[in-house]
């Protein structure tokens, strides 16, 4: 079982076949999926389940705090179920492939206090960005 449904079950979200299908799909490390490639995995397993479904439980995931909606640039937003450990992005410049990343060290506080403007920190969202492996 993966750790999202865990998770939701314990929330004692309703676990409908399409719900469950769709957090399956989501299951796993490094998973960025867009909400298309979420559907074309779901409707392998779930022929039957809509894009509209997909959509209105990525959204239902989303709000939970159970998934996070990933923008890094122009593409598609991606949805990453690694909701509850502080993490980075790890982006590819050229193909858009995205990995989590743990730096060690706080983030906000490499921002220096004059930098800050009076601003209180709640947190910060650093994405890495390079060439992957294959792009190199």
């Amino acid at each position: 079982m993966s750790d999202l449904l865990e998770r939701l079950r314990e929330r004692g979200w309703r676990m409908t076949a399409q719900r469950r299908v769709v957090a399956e799909v989501l299951d796993g490390d490094h998973v960025h999926l867009t909400a298309d490639e979420v559907h074309a995995r779901a409707v392998a397993k779930l022929p039957e389940i809509s894009r509209a479904t997909v959509y209105n439980t990525l959204g239902e995931l989303v709000t939970l705090g159970e998934v996070l909606e990933v923008s890094t640039d122009k593409r598609a937003k991606r949805y990453d179920p690694n909701a509850h450990r502080a993490h980075q992005h790890l982006v590819c410049s050229n193909c858009g492939t995205i990995r989590d990343v743990h730096p060690t060290g706080d983030p906000l506080a490499t921002l220096p206090d004059a930098e800050r403007f009076g601003f209180a920190l709640v947190g910060a969202e650093v994405t890495f960005r390079g060439l992957c492996p294959d792009c190199r």
